[in-house]
C-alpha cells in the first residue's frame, strides 16, 4: 500500500480516534528506508574537524612549499618543515575527536524527544526511532522533530524563528504543515509525519539552526586580529624575499626554503590552540553537569557582567503547590475551589499552574464549548462551558491582565481592583504567585487568535488562588558568588513584581533593589529603556518581547549579557543574549537555542564553568605571548639578516625553533592553565608589554652573536673582501649559534610566562607553578642532545660548535635574561613609548591558585 493511501487510512476525523502506527508497521517502514535516520549531529562532524584543522590557508601554503622543496630534491628539508606542522595538526585532531566523542555521548541526554502514538498508546521515543506515517503529539514548548500535517481541530501557534529568522508566532490550523526545527508556543494537538530523515525541512537546510546567533568572543576577535596582522607582515616579507632573490640571483630551492620559513611565522596554530582549549574546557565541566552546545560558551561566561534569568523554573524549582484559595465578595470558599478544580481539570495543554490546582482540587473534566490557551504575552487563559456548573466563561490569569475585562471597572482606581489588591498584596510580599479567577455567567463564544485573543467584558471576579514555589537551594550561594565577581544579576519574570522581589530577597538580593513593571517599560524610548535596564534589578509582568528588548538594550550599552531560561517564552531572549543558558528540565525550545545546558538544573555548575572560562583565557594569553614572541623575534632576525645580506636561518633550524619555543610548550600550557581573575584592560596592550622587550633584545643580541661567531670562523680579510655568504662552514656555525640562542631565550620565556618564584616575575604575576619550568629544562636537555649527537645535529642542519662559541651563547643568554627582566620591571620601554606603565598585576592577572 502506498504512503498516500496509508495516510488516508490513519488520518482520523477527531483526535479521540487516533491510534497511530502499530509497532510492526513502524518497523516495516523503517526497514524499507522510511525511518527518521538523518538526525542532526550533536557536534561538529569528523569531516568538519579534519577540514578546519588541516585545510587552512597557511597549512596549505606550507605543505605546498614543502612539496616544492621535495620536487627540487630537498626531501629532508621538506619532511622536517612539514613535520612540525603535521605534529600540531595530529595533536589537535586527537584532542578534538576525543572531546567530540565525549560530548556526543552526553549530548544524547539533551536531544529532543517525541511523544508518539504506537498501538493506540502514547510513547516517548527518540526522533531517530520515528517512521513515515507516525502520529505525534505536540504540546507547548515541544520541538517539532519531523515535517508533518496538523490533524487536530484546535489551532496551534508555532515559533519558526530557527528556520526563518522571524520571531513572530505562526498560527497553524488543521491541515497546515508543521516544519521540523520549529516549536509549539501555544495549544496542543497531533500531527502526522509526512517527511522524515533527509527529506525533512530541517535536514535539507544548508546551515545549522543556531548558526545565525553564533558570535565571536572577545578572545576570538583578538586572535583573529593578531593572525590577520601577522599575515599582512608575512606577505610583505615574502615580497621582499622575491625581490632579494631576483637581485642576488639566489637559486630557486633556497628561495622556496626561505619562503617556507617566513610563511611559518603566521600563527595559524593559535586557531588550533583555542579549539583544543575549548574542547578541553567542555569536557572538564561535563562532570559538573553542564553540556556545551557552542564551543566558545565557557569562555563567554568569563566575560559576562550582567546575568539575566527568569524566576519560575530558574531561580525556583518550578514545583508549584497551591497555598490557598481566597474568595472575594459574593463567592464562597467551596464555590471558588470547585470552579478552580473544574477549570484545571478541563483545560487542554496544561502547565505547572493548572497541574498544581488540579492536584489540590481534583475533579472530572467538564465539557468545553471553547478555549483560549495560556499565552506568556497575554498571561491568561479561558474556557467556555455550555452547560452545568460552572457555567459561562472562566478566565484565569494575572490580576493586572484581567483588569480591563472586569465588570466593576477597568482601572486600578475602581473598588473592584482595590478589593483584589487588598487580598493580593500581602500574598505577593510573601513571595507567592497570585492568580485571579473571573467569570462571565452567560455562555459566550471564545475565539483563539493567539496573542491577539480577547475576553468578553463584564467578568465578575470570583477569587484569587495563591501558589508557592521553592527557591533552588544553590541559588543564594551562586548569586552571591556572581555579585562578588562583579556580575550584576537581573530577574526578568512574567510574575508580579512584588512576588519576584520577595523571592529575590530570599535569594540574597538587596531589599532596596529597583523594581520595574512591564507596563512601565512600554512607555519608554529605547534610550530610556537602556538606562532603566542598567539601573533596575527586578522586572515583573514582563512579556517575552519585552524580555528580548531589555537584553538587546543592555548589549547595546556595552554589557556582555548571559540569559538563563527554561520556558518557551525565554527563547527570544536566549537568542538575543551573548550567552544563552538553558535548564535541562525546561522546554525543548530553550535547550535547542542555548549555548550551555545545565543538565542537573543547578546554578552550582556556573561557578566551575566560569572558572573554566578563566582557565581558557589565562592559558590562551600565555600561548599568545609565546606565539607572538616567536613571530616577532624570528621576523626581526630575518628582516635584519636581509639588510646584512644573508638569510640567518635554515629551514630545518626554523622548524626546530618552532618546535621548542611554541610547538611543545603551548600544547602543555593549554593543559596546565589554571583559573584566576581576568586582568582588566585590552589584551593587545598587555601582549605588547610582554613581547616587545624580548623580541627586540633577542634580535639585537642574536644578530650580534651571529656576526661574532661568523667572525671567529672566517678570516678578517675574507669578511672585508666578500659577502657574508661566501664561507659555508662559517655561515652554518653562525646560524647554529643563532638558532641555539633563540631556543634558549624561547625556553626562558616559558618560565617568565608562568613565574615559579618571585625572582622570575617580570611581565606576569607570580604563579608558583613549577611545571612550565621543568618543561623548559626538559626541552633544554632535549635540544642539548640534538646538538651533541651527530646524526640528530645533521638532521636539523646544525653545526658542531667550539667551546668559545658556546661561551658566547651562554653569555648572550645571560645578558638577555637580566636585560629583559630589568626592562619589564623598570617599565623602561613603556615609558619611552609614552604608554601608561602596566603593573605586574594587570600584565599577568591574579595569582593562579
Amino acid at each position: 500500500m502506498g504512503a498516500t493511501d496509508e495516510r488516508a487510512i490513519i488520518t482520523p476525523a477527531a483526535p479521540d480516534a487516533l491510534r497511530g502506527l502499530t509497532t510492526a508497521e513502524a518497523q516495516a517502514r523503517r526497514a524499507r528506508g522510511e525511518g527518521n535516520t538523518a538526525s542532526a549531529p550533536t557536534s561538529r562532524s569528523y569531516r568538519q574537524i579534519i577540514v578546519e584543522n588541516v585545510f587552512t590557508f597557511i597549512n596549505l601554503a606550507l605543505f605546498g612549499l614543502g612539496i616544492s622543496l621535495a620536487l627540487l630534491g630537498r626531501f629532508l628539508d621538506a619532511l622536517i618543515s612539514t613535520g612540525v606542522i603535521s605534529l600540531n595538526i595530529v595533536v589537535s585532531l586527537v584532542q578534538e575527536i576525543r572531546a567530540k566523542r565525549t560530548l556526543d555521548r552526553i549530548a544524547l541526554l539533551a536531544r529532543p524527544t517525541a511523544t508518539v502514538l504506537r498501538d493506540g498508546e502514547e510513547r516517548t521515543l527518540s526522533p531517530d526511532e520515528l517512521a513515515l506515517g507516525d502520529t505525534l503529539k505536540i504540546e507547548p514548548g515541544d520541538q517539532i522533530v519531523v515535517d508533518g500535517r496538523l490533524l487536530s481541530e484546535h489551532p496551534l501557534t508555532v515559533d519558526e524563528s530557527l528556520l526563518t529568522g522571524e520571531a513572530d508566532p505562526i498560527p497553524k490550523q488543521r491541515g497546515d504543515t508543521l516544519y521540523s526545527g520549529s516549536y509549539c508556543v501555544t495549544g496542543e494537538g497531533y500531527y502526522l509525519a509526512e517527511r522524515v530523515g533527509a527529506q525533512s525541512f530541517m535536514n535539507q537546510m544548508t546551515t545549522s539552526a543556531r548558526a545565525f546567533r553564533r558570535t565571536l568572543t572577545p578572545l576570538q576577535r583578538e586572535i583573529h586580529l593578531v593572525v590577520r596582522i601577522a599575515l599582512l607582515i608575512v606577505i610583505y616579507m615574502e615580497f621582499l624575499l622575491v625581490i632579494t632573490s631576483i637581485a642576488r640571483d639566489i637559486n630557486l630551492a633556497d628561495s622556496v626554503e626561505n619562503s617556507t620559513i617566513v610563511a611559518g611565522l603566521v600563527p595559524n596554530g593559535l586557531f588550533l590552540s583555542i579549539a583544543v582549549a575549548y574542547a578541553l574546557g567542555a569536557v572538564r565541566i561535563l562532570r559538573y553537569g553542564a553540556l556545551v552546545q557552542q564551543s566558545n560558551a565557557i569562555e563567554s561566561l568569563s566575560h559576562v557582567d550582567v546575568l539575566c534569568f527568569d524566576k519560575t523554573g530558574t531561580l525556583t524549582t518550578n514545583q508549584l503547590a497551591v497555598a490557598d484559595a481566597h474568595p472575594l465578595a459574593g463567592t464562597t470558599q467551596a464555590e471558588l475551589e470547585a470552579a478552580l478544580g473544574a477549570f484545571a481539570a478541563s483545560v487542554s495543554g496544561g502547565n505547572r499552574t493548572s497541574e498544581a490546582i488540579a492536584a489540590r482540587w481534583p475533579t472530572e473534566p467538564h465539557a468545553v464549548a471553547g478555549a483560549i490557551p495560556f499565552s506568556s504575552a497575554r498571561k491568561w487563559s479561558a474556557l467556555a462551558f455550555a452547560a452545568g456548573e460552572p457555567r459561562g466563561v472562566l478566565a484565569l490569569g494575572a490580576p493586572e491582565t484581567l483588569l480591563p475585562y472586569l465588570a466593576a471597572g477597568g482601572d486600578r482606581a475602581s473598588a473592584a481592583w482595590r478589593s483584589i489588591a487588598a487580598v493580593a498584596e500581602p500574598l505577593t510580599q510573601r513571595g507567592l504567585r497570585v492568580l485571579l479567577l473571573a467569570q462571565s455567567p452567560e455562555p459566550q463564544p471564545l475565539e483563539d487568535l493567539g496573542d491577539a485573543s480577547t475576553l468578553p467584558t463584564g467578568l465578575q471576579p470570583l477569587g484569587l488562588v495563591s501558589l508557592s514555589d521553592e527557591l533552588r537551594p544553590e541559588a543564594r550561594e551562586a548569586l552571591s558568588a556572581f555579585v562578588q565577581a562583579g556580575v550584576s544579576p537581573k530577574i526578568i519574570s512574567g510574575d508580579n513584581a512584588g512576588t519576584v522581589a520577595a523571592l529575590a530577597r530570599q535569594a540574597g538580593l538587596p531589599a532596596d533593589a529597583l523594581l520595574v513593571e512591564g507596563a512601565d517599560l512600554e512607555k519608554l524610548s529605547d534610550e530610556a529603556l537602556g538606562m532603566t535596564a542598567e539601573s533596575a534589578t527586578i522586572f515583573g509582568r514582563i512579556t517575552p518581547h519585552q524580555k528580548e528588548r531589555i537584553i538587546r538594550a543592555l548589549r547595546q550599552r556595552g554589557h556582555y549579557v548571559a540569559m538563563i531560561g527554561d520556558g518557551v517564552n525565554d527563547v527570544l531572549s536566549l537568542k538575543q543574549a551573548d550567552l544563552g543558558i538553558a535548564m535541562r528540565s525546561g522546554s525543548q525550545a530553550t535547550r535547542g537555542v542555548a549555548d550551555l545546558v545545565l543538565m542537573q538544573d543547578s546554578f552550582a555548575v556556573l561557578a566551575p564553568a566560569a572558572l573554566e572560562g578563566q582557565r581558557i583565557l589565562n592559558g590562551m594569553q600565555d600561548i599568545l605571548r609565546l606565539f607572538l614572541a616567536r613571530i616577532s623575534t624570528v621576523g626581526l632576525v630575518i628582516m635584519s639578516g636581509l639588510i646584512v645580506g644573508v638569510f640567518p636561518l635554515e629551514l630545518r633550524q626554523g622548524s626546530l625553533v618552532t618546535l621548542f619555543s611554541v610547538g611543545v610548550p603551548t600544547i602543555l600550557l593549554a593543559f596546565w592553565a589554571r583559573p584566576g581573575a581576568i586582568p582588566p584592560g585590552r589584551l593587545v596592550r598587555r601582549l605588547l608589554h610582554f613581547i616587545l622587550p624580548p623580541a627586540l633584545l633577542t634580535a639585537i643580541l642574536g644578530l650580534g652573536l651571529f656576526m661574532g661567531v661568523y667572525a671567529l670562523r672566517v678570516a678578517p680579510a675574507t669578511i672585508a673582501s666578500a659577502s657574508v655568504g661566501d664561507d659555508t662552514l662559517g655561515l652554518l656555525a653562525a646560524q647554529t649559534a643563532l638558532t641555539t640562542f633563540i631556543v634558549f631565550s624561547g625556553l626562558l620565556l616559558v618560565i617568565f610566562v608562568e613565574p615559579p618564584t618571585e625572582w622570575w616575575v617580570g611581565a606576569s604575576k607570580l604563579g608558583g607553578d613549577w611545571r612550565p619550568t621543568w618543561l623548559a629544562l626538559g626541552l633544554l636537555a632535549a635540544f642539548a642532545l640534538i646538538s651533541l649527537i651527530p646524526p640528530l645535529r645533521d638532521l636539523f642542519s646544525l653545526s658542531a660548535l667550539q667551546p668559545r662559541e658556546y661561551a658566547l651563547i651562554v653569555g648572550a643568554s645571560a645578558v638577555w635574561l637580566f636585560l629583559v627582566r630589568w626592562v619589564w620591571r623598570s617599565q623602561a620601554l613603556s615609558r619611552y613609548l609614552g604608554m601608561e606603565p602596566v603593573s605586574r598585576e594587570i600584565a599577568g592577572g591574579a595569582a593562579r591558585s
